[in-house]
């Protein structure tokens, strides 16, 4: 009863105190990696339970302050098995954290570009479909639509079966479904995966997570970022050199139907 009590209490966002926290990374000791958004680290409840607490920083209060309630008002909306489930929140004049579950695998971007850990092709297959999944929720399933704004490799989490999960909602904003565009002020996304529109003066929507979803396409197909300044330059937008490609392997698939049916009728 105290084990079904205690998983009933995690289906919503908790509020640690900073005490509480500290306790369970031990006072900060095991970091896991860091970012323009700041620290994460590895941490252990009570229970045994596995945590990765962010850090929030920012250039002013303000910042964080929106981060923040960005990340906590999109987690108390969502659950879904393609997302990293989040435990709680931690708002205190010397610590602004978020607590998520520990994604045992990292990112996708370590598998793809940073060592030799090799996927086989069928479980890529499965992590582009899990993640489109957890994209498809957060856009159509919400009682409220959600859009990330950030989807790119290192923003999809692997847990120890290497099920993609979603992460990030720094940038998420939350909108109605019967507005067809959204106003915002400056740009969002990462430059390479952000949509054209995400930093021009043109209609945004929800669309623009779906062209992100498509460079992260490209990337897991190729295995290279979707630009690389080290590669030729014919190839340093990979959707430019992916569509000539395609080009050349249709005519070719083309020529040669043809050139088969050609013979059969001789």
């Amino acid at each position: 009863m105290d084990k079904f009590l205690n998983e009933m209490e995690r289906e919503k966002p908790m509020r640690f105190s900073s005490h509480q926290l500290r306790i369970a990374t031990n006072n900060f000791s095991n970091l896991l990696g860091s970012g323009g958004f700041g620290a994460v680290y590895i941490g252990v409840f009570n229970d045994g339970t596995r945590l990765a607490m962010k850090v929030l920083n920012g250039s002013s209060d303000k910042r964080i302050e929106e981060q923040f309630m960005a990340e906590v008002g999109t987690i108390g909306r969502t659950h879904h098995v393609n997302l990293v489930r989040p435990y709680g929140f931690c708002f205190e004049r010397d610590l602004q954290a978020l607590v998520y579950e520990y994604m045992v695998n990292g990112s996708l971007d370590m598998f793809l570009f940073r060592n030799n850990n090799i996927i086989e092709f069928d479980k890529l297959y499965e992590i582009a479909v899990g993640t489109a999944k957890g994209i498809a929720y957060l856009h159509e399933e919400c009682q409220q639509r959600i859009i990330h704004y950030d989807i790119k490799p290192g923003n999809i989490l692997l847990d120890v079966k290497l099920t993609p999960k979603v992460a990030d909602f720094g940038l998420a904003k939350l909108c109605n479904r019967e507005d067809t565009h959204i106003t915002m002020t400056g740009g969002r996304g990462t430059p390479g995966y952000a949509a054209p529109e995400l930093w021009l003066p043109f209609p945004i929507t929800h669309k623009c997570d779906v062209y992100s979803f498509g460079m992260l396409l490209f990337e897991i197909i190729g295995r290279r970022r979707n630009l690389d300044i080290t590669r030729p330059e014919s190839q340093k937008w990979f959707p430019k050199w992916v569509w000539s490609k395609f080009d050349n392997c249709y005519w070719a698939s083309f020529n040669f139907v043809a050139l088969r049916r050609r013979i059969e009728r001789d």
